[in-house]
C-alpha cells in the first residue's frame, strides 16, 4: 500500500518505512551470496574466485540500474508529496522508457567487451573461462535488473517498502534452491549459478513491474498521464546521473583494487571474494537505508515540511547504529566461520585473507553508516554536488591508498584503505549536509526552496 511519509512521528515513520527496505536488500544480496556459496562449496576455490572476480564488473552495470532507481524514486517521492499525481505517473513511465534504452546500450557494450574487462583486472588464467561465462550470462539478465530496480524505487517513492521485501524474500530463497539444483543435479558448473540468478531475477522483475502498473492504475487523475516528458527526464537525470557516476566510479575503483588483489594470486582472490560479499551485504544494506532517508526527505520537501528532515536524519543515524552493533560483533568474533561458509576446503591463505579483511574493515561500519545516511539526505534534497564530492573523496583515497599501501604492507595495506577513506568522507558528508541543508533550528524553513526545484 502507498504511505504518506509526511505525517506522524518522524522516527517511527522512518523506521517503519526503512526496516523492510533493509530486509529487502538483505535478500537482494543473498542472490550474490548464494552464487558464491554454491560455487565455493560445490565447485571449489577457483569457481568461487571466478564468481567473485566477475561480480566486481557486474557492479558497474548495477550502478546504472541503481541510478535509475534513485533518480526516479526521489522525483516521484517529491511529486507524490506535492500530490501532483499526473506528473508522478509520467515520471514513472519516462523512467521505464529511458531506463530500457540505457539497458540495451549497456548490454551491447558488455557482450562485446566482457573479455577485455576481465583482462583489464588481471584475471588469472585458471579462472578466465568461468569468469567470462558467468559475466556473459549476467549481462543477458540486465533488463530484469534494470526494471526491477526501477520498480522498487517506485514502491519506495510511494511509501511502500513491504511489497519489494516480499518479492525479494521469495525469489532469493528460490535462487538458493535453483543454484544448488543446476550445479549438483544438472552439473552446469559456474554457468548454472549464473542461469539460476537470471531466472529468479526475471520472475521477481515481472511480478514487481506488474504490481507497479496495477498500483498506478488505481491512482485516478483528471487527465491521462503523458507517456514521456523531456522536462521530467531532465529532473530525474539531475539525481540519477550523479548517482550513476558515483556508483560507477566506486565500481571502477573496486575493479582497480580487484586488479591489485588478483596480482597476489587466486587464493587471495578467493579469500577476498568471500569476505567482500559479507562486506557488500552490510554497505549495500546501509546504502538502501540511505535511499529510504532520501525518500523521506523528498516527500517532506514536496509537502513543505523541512523541519521533519532534521528529525529524519537523527532517526536514520540511530537506526543504522542499532543494526551495526550485532554485525560488527559477528564479523569480529565469528569471521573465520563466516568466511569458511563460502569455501569447502580453503587454503590457509584464502581463509586468513578473508578473516583479516573483516577484522580491519568491520569496526568502521559505524563510520560508513553515518556517511550513507548523510548522503541520503543530500540526495533527497537534490544537493548532488555536495553528495558527489564526499563520495569521490572516499573513492580516490581508497584506490590510491590500496595501491600504495599494498607495496609496503601487502594485502593488509589494501584492506586499510577502506577505513581511511570512509572516515574522511564521513566528516565531509556530514559537514556538507549540515551546511547545505541548513539543519539549524534557527532557520524555520531551510529547504523550502527545493519544493518546486
Amino acid at each position: 500500500m502507498n504511505r504518506d511519509l509526511t505525517v506522524g512521528r518522524s522516527d517511527r515513520v522512518l523506521w517503519k518505512f526503512c526496516l523492510p527496505l533493509f530486509g529487502s536488500m538483505i535478500f537482494q544480496q543473498l542472490y550474490n551470496i548464494a552464487d558464491s556459496f554454491v560455487a565455493g562449496k560445490f565447485l571449489g576455490e577457483d569457481a568461487l574466485a571466478a564468481v567473485g572476480n566477475s561480480y566486481e564488473i557486474t557492479l558497474v552495470f548495477i550502478a546504472f540500474a541503481f541510478g535509475c532507481n534513485i533518480g526516479c524514486s526521489v522525483i516521484v517521492s517529491k511529486l507524490f508529496g506535492e500530490k501532483r499525481m499526473k506528473d508522478m505517473k509520467t515520471a514513472v513511465y519516462t523512467t521505464l522508457i529511458a531506463g530500457g534504452a540505457l539497458c540495451l546500450v549497456l548490454m551491447l557494450a558488455g557482450l562485446i567487451f566482457s573479455r577485455q574487462l576481465l583482462e583489464m583486472i588481471n584475471t588469472p588464467d585458471n579462472i578466465m573461462t568461468d569468469s567470462k561465462q558467468y559475466l556473459d550470462i549476467y549481462i543477458w539478465s540486465l533488463p530484469f535488473v534494470f526494471f526491477y530496480n526501477i520498480a522498487t524505487g517506485i514502491f519506495a517513492a510511494l511509501g511502500d517498502s513491504r511489497t519489494p521485501f516480499i518479492f525479494l524474500a521469495a525469489s532469493s530463497v528460490s535462487n538458493i534452491a535453483v543454484d544448488i539444483l543446476f550445479v549438483t543435479a544438472f552439473g552446469m558448473g559456474v554457468a548454472g549459478v549464473a542461469w539460476a540468478t537470471l531466472i529468479c531475477q526475471g520472475v521477481s522483475c515481472v511480478l514487481a513491474v506488474t504490481v507497479v502498473f496495477r498500483r498506478l492504475y488505481k491512482i485516478k487523475t483528471p487527465q491521462p498521464a503523458d507517456l514521456f516528458s523531456w522536462k521530467l527526464l531532465g529532473k530525474i537525470a539531475v539525481v540519477a546521473v550523479p548517482s550513476i557516476i558515483q556508483q560507477s566510479f566506486i565500481s571502477v575503483g573496486n575493479i582497480i583494487i580487484q586488479g591489485v588483489i588478483n596480482s597476489f594470486g587466486s587464493s587471495v582472490t578467493a579469500g577476498y571474494a568471500a569476505s567482500v560479499k559479507l562486506n557488500n551485504l552490510v554497505i549495500t544494506s546501509f546504502t538502501t537505508l540511505g535511499n529510504g532517508v532520501s525518500n523521506f526527505t523528498a516527500q517532506n520537501l514536496g509537502a513543505g515540511k523541512p523541519q521533519r528532515v532534521r528529525e529524519g536524519f537523527k532517526a536514520g543515524i540511530k537506526l543504522v547504529w542499532v543494526i551495526c552493533v550485532p554485525i560488527v560483533l559477528l564479523y569480529l568474533f565469528a569471521g573465520r566461520y563466516l568466511v569458511y561458509f563460502f569455501l569447502d576446503k580453503p587454503t590457509d591463505t584464502a581463509l586468513n585473507v578473508g578473516v583479516r579483511f573483516l577484522q580491519i574493515v568491520s569496526p568502521f561500519y559505524f563510520v560508513a553508516a553515518v556517511k550513507l545516511v548523510s548522503d541520503g539526505v543530500l540526495r533527497g534534497a537534490t544537493l548532488m554536488k555536495q553528495f558527489m564530492s564526499a563520495t569521490f573523496t572516499d573513492l580516490i583515497l581508497r584506490v590510491v591508498l590500496a595501491k600504495v599501501l599494498s607495496s609496503y604492507f601487502g594485502t593488509t595495506g589494501i584492506w586499510s584503505a577502506w577505513p581511511i577513506g570512509w572516515s574522511i568522507a564521513m566528516v565531509m558528508s556530514v559537514l556538507l549536509c549540515r551546511k547545505g541543508v541548513h539543519f539549524s533550528q534557527e532557520k524555520k524553513h531551510p529547504l523550502i526552496r527545493h519544493r518546486h526545484a
